[in-house]
């Protein structure tokens, strides 16, 4: 797989928020496009799409289509890394603690895992 792009309203602001939490960097970037990479061979990018809306979790009325996840070594850490960076964390917390569910700023659901 080349990489995996995300339709919001803002690439520029989402694109920011994955550099930080991912420590990926800015390989391409326009106003309506934005990749990220970390030489892994397999990219993020962000599209800016009009009318865009965000996903509801956990209902479906306008549904996830996909989501990313992380493995983070301290679970905690990187939560209140992503809360800071403009994440949210909804209620709906499937998993009995082996991942947590968190929306980007765009309200795309991500998960976070130990494993």
């Amino acid at each position: 797989m080349r990489g995996v792009t995300l339709d919001c309203a803002d690439p520029q602001t989402l694109a920011g928020f994955y550099g930080a939490l991912t420590g990926m960097r800015e390989l391409f970037s326009t106003d309506q496009f934005v990749a990220l990479t970390d030489d892994s061979g397999c990219d993020l990018g962000f599209q800016r799409v009009d009318g865009y809306r965000a996903p509801q979790w956990p209902g479906q009325d306008v549904p996830q289509q996909f989501h990313l996840d992380f493995r983070a070594d301290d679970l905690d850490a990187m939560e209140e890394l992503a809360l800071k960076l403009g994440a949210a964390k909804p209620d709906h917390q499937p998993g009995d603690g082996r991942w947590r569910v968190l929306l980007d700023p765009a309200g795309h659901p991500f998960c976070l895992t130990s494993s």
